[in-house]
């Protein structure tokens, strides 16, 4: 008949096997064990050394009167694990069964604090597979002798079915670990070919990488161009007690950060080696990993990880996050190139419009050309109303050049228009919105020639357009907005025309704000021979002809004549010299 307590022993053993098909881990195996094997083997007091954190967790029973977990509060807590029977069985893989605590003499420091307890004695077995050591299992008990062959063959089972159980945990926490540390890589290298803003990509990495390493702080530290100092450029550290903060690094920075930039190594510190490491220390950290972002043999910054976990970086992890470091340099360099490349492109722009700016400035006006004192006037005039966004007014007789006045004052203008972007233009006719001016040039110029000849019909559109700012299109009712600014140009007298009458005296006042007059060409003949000698390079240009003087009587009759129709008549004239010479 069998006996019912071997019974019992193995139904428990089934117990603790099908339990640990769950895959417990850590403190609830533990807890497991404690509850289950109690019940079929005596004990006062259980122990597991767990290698992977190098740590011994103890549960005492209620009968040694102290608290259910007392992991850090018995006498066991503080003893080094390296001196501990736990860590011996580990290392050496053999089986320790002590009768009587109080005539051992190996594991002094262990034995002692057992009969502190009032442990009288214990049996230790290794927790292995046939390819790993996991650890240890102990069990003491407050009898003298109380684990015979029986116990301890039986204990050698549930030893074995507890290696399998953490062998297996480690196994698809591995597997899980390496699912994640890749699609960390592969986001980390997604977002570095798709986008260049790299506080975003610094951020989330820091984040991912927190979360995946299951430690408490990641930051990324980089050079400040500007200062030349160090600046923490992204955090991600929600338990912070506030000594870390993203911006630069004032006062001491930390050793082990300069120790990275000079020797470009990674640094993988523990509890004793950080306490001189700065502000790091006084958020509690325990571990500290620091890489360097490398790229191109030149260290770009640092990639650091902290947490209170204690030899929390192993050799592989290492290397993993080496890998990371590799992918933020990559993104830290094509962030920083195109900073570059954007900020030589502003410096660019900015030397062009200072370019521009200079090849327009004084008397450098283009198309026109001449040196007169009315015509200087006139320049002055541009010069003055163009950087205002006040409506000009242009009159003066027909050809005297009212178009490249309008031109110079747009050119000249900070505002700048698509209507006017050309050298070439037409521009009459506009002032009827069938093709939108107004709409198209909002923060734009609009130039109306022959502002004279708007109908009486069509003035008060115009003065509401420049009044208030608003319009409707031609057939609909929908009020548009407009910022455009007004050119108008006219050969006619609109003094005289108000007077008659023929021109609104509102639109008279609102278009003279700033009147500029070009003045006939007979009123500036000391402009003619500059004029002739333009023209004459233009044309022979165009004609292909070569014209290198122009004979003095014909400058002088040139310089004599009235000129009714003005520089176009002189063009014109010019233009026909070339052609028959």
């Amino acid at each position: 008949m069998v006996d019912a307590s071997l019974t019992a022993r193995y139904d428990s053993l089934i117990r603790v096997a099908e339990a640990i098909r769950s895959r417990p881990h850590g403190r609830e195996l533990f807890e497991l064990l404690a509850c289950e094997l109690r019940r079929v083997v005596p004990f006062d007091a259980i122990a597991q050394y767990d290698d992977r954190p190098s740590k011994v967790n103890w549960h005492i029973c209620p009968s040694a009167q102290l608290a259910v977990d007392a992991t850090s509060a018995h006498p066991l807590a503080d003893l080094v694990t390296e001196e501990t029977l736990a860590w011996w069985v580990h290392q050496h893989q053999e089986n320790v069964v002590v009768a009587d605590l109080l005539e051992e003499t190996r594991f002094p420091k262990t034995v002692d604090r057992l009969r502190e307890l009032g442990m009288r004695s214990l049996c230790a077995l290794p927790l292995s597979t046939s390819h790993r050591h996991l650890g240890s299992l102990i069990v003491a008990s407050r009898l003298v002798d109380a684990y015979s062959a029986e116990e301890v063959s039986f204990l050698s089972l549930v030893a074995g079915q507890v290696a399998l159980a953490i062998d297996d945990a480690r196994n698809f926490h591995e597997s899980q670990r390496r699912g994640e540390r890749l699609r960390l890589l592969l986001d980390l290298t997604n977002r570095v070919v798709s986008t260049l803003d790299m506080q975003t990509v610094l951020r989330e990495l820091a984040a991912n990488l927190r979360q995946v390493m299951q430690v408490e702080g990641v930051g990324v530290t980089l050079p400040d161009r500007d200062t030349g100092g160090l600046n923490l450029y992204a955090l991600d550290f929600p338990t912070s007690r506030g000594f870390l903060h993203e911006g630069p690094l004032t006062g001491d920075v930390s050793r082990s950060v300069l120790k990275v930039f000079e020797t470009s190594q990674p640094v993988n510190l523990n509890r004793d080696e950080i306490v001189a490491d700065g502000r790091v220390a006084l958020e509690g950290a325990n571990s500290l990993c620091r890489l360097p972002l490398v790229a191109h043999d030149r260290v770009l910054g640092v990639l650091s990880l902290g947490t209170v976990r204690e030899h929390a970086f192993s050799e592989e992890d290492v290397a993993f996050l080496g890998q990371v470091a590799a992918q933020i340099a990559i993104a830290v360099e094509n962030a920083t190139a195109y900073r570059e490349i954007a900020e030589l492109k502003d410096k660019l722009q900015q030397e062009k419009v200072y370019l521009e700016d200079e090849i327009r400035s004084e008397l450098n006006f283009e198309e026109i050309v001449g040196s007169s004192a009315g015509l200087r006037h006139v320049l002055r005039q541009i010069e003055t109303v163009a950087p205002t966004d006040s409506t000009v007014l242009i009159y003066g007789e027909t050809g005297t050049g009212k178009e490249l006045v309008a031109r110079a004052v747009h050119n000249l203008s900070p505002l700048e228009s698509e209507l006017f972007g050309h050298e070439k233009g037409a521009f009459t006719g506009a002032i009827t919105q069938r093709v939108g001016r107004f709409e198209l040039a909002n923060r734009g110029t609009v130039f109306l020639d022959e502002i004279g000849e708007v109908s009486l019909e069509l003035q008060p559109k115009l003065l509401r357009v420049l009044q208030e700012r608003e319009f409707e299109r031609l057939g609909s009712t929908r009020t548009l907005r407009t910022d455009a600014r007004l050119i108008a140009a006219t050969n006619r007298d609109l003094e005289e025309m108000v007077e008659a009458q023929t021109f609104r005296s509102d639109l008279f006042y609102r278009l003279n704000v700033f009147p500029v007059r070009v003045p006939a060409l007979r009123e500036r003949p000391e402009d003619i021979p500059q004029l002739v000698r333009h023209f004459v390079r233009q044309f022979s240009r165009k004609t292909l002809r070569r014209i290198e003087t122009i004979p003095a009587d014909t400058m002088d009759a040139l310089v004599s004549y009235h000129w009714p129709g003005n520089v176009r008549e002189l063009q014109n004239v010019i233009e026909r010299a070339v052609i028959v010479s």
